[in-house]
């Protein structure tokens, strides 16, 4: 985080009035960060992103110093805008030419009898200071709403995911196969699950009568979507998957680590390595399937 966060109207992120109390801070925080939590936005870039500037939000607010050094800035920089909007283009460059010429004439390095720094220091390094201070010190306030948080998530997620309905969101299987050719492309119904049921639990499977084709139902959504993310079959004549009826909504992954940390970057590159840990998984299974076929 850095001073740019403090050109942030926190209040507004969060959707609360200036004088919020913190139980209304909390209420808050809690609604925003669960809608944009990125294990319930897995296809969502920017939701590891808002899900750390609402965490920091609550951490500043919430925090006495923090927030009077916090709101001490933004006034300040809400009363610079309101002063600047009643001026005229001409005087605003005035302004600023005689704000620059004041700057430049500052001395920099003041000291006293002690050798001591004697320059104020700004109020936004004030702020910077409280929100390192934060940082380092951790919000206890914080990790119980981010254990709180995480418990509710995967409560929902396991209930999304029971709620799963097979029946309505079947994967049709494609291959290449001549009308006739009585080896269906090099694919029996065996050959087909030896390839699927890696990737979980199958509730259903039909082979087409029509040749190249098959339909298969896995009993969770994650087993589906995995299906479709890796699997190829044969390379000589590759499977081809996708949905009959795709879910109105992709749901992250039941089974999925929720992580506490204070630091989104942190959080976005375990997501990532967990992503390509299952990836190299799957592409081992595959190969032994190939090696066996």
């Amino acid at each position: 985080m850095s001073v740019e966060f403090a050109k942030l109207n926190l209040y507004e992120y969060l959707g609360v009035d200036v004088d919020a109390q913190e139980a209304d801070i909390r209420k808050a925080y809690r609604k925003k960060a669960l809608a944009c939590h990125p294990d319930k936005n897995p296809d969502n870039p920017k939701a590891a992103e808002t899900f750390h500037i609402l965490s920091r939000a609550l951490e500043v607010l919430t925090d006495t110093t923090a927030r009077a050094a916090y709101d001490k800035v933004w006034k300040a920089k809400k009363a610079a805008q309101f002063r600047n909007q009643q001026l005229d283009s001409k005087r605003q460059k005035l302004k600023a030419d005689l704000e620059q010429r004041e700057r430049d004439a500052i001395v920099i390095s003041q000291y006293n009898s002690k050798g001591y720094s004697t320059t104020p220091k700004t109020d936004e390094q004030i702020l910077q200071e409280q929100i390192d201070r934060l940082r380092k010190e951790g919000s206890k306030l914080l990790e119980e709403e981010l254990s709180s948080m995480n418990r509710e998530l995967k409560k929902t997620l396991s209930t999304q995911a029971s709620k799963f309905d097979s029946t309505l969101h079947r994967i049709k299987i494609k291959w290449k196969a001549e009308k006739g050719d009585t080896s269906n492309g090099g694919y029996s119904e065996a050959k087909l699950l030896n390839y699927i049921k890696k990737y979980g639990e199958i509730e259903a499977f039909v082979m087409s009568k029509k040749n190249g084709s098959a339909l298969v139902e896995f009993k969770t959504l994650e087993s589906s979507e995995m299906a479709l993310s890796y699997e190829k079959g044969d390379l000589s004549n590759p499977l081809t998957l996708d949905w009959v009826t795709p879910p109105p909504s992709k749901q992250a992954n039941s089974n999925s680590h929720l992580g506490s940390s204070n630091d989104f970057e942190s959080l976005v590159l375990r997501q990532l390595r967990q992503a390509e840990e299952r990836k190299r998984l799957i592409e081992q299974m595959q190969k032994e399937d190939q090696e066996t076929s």
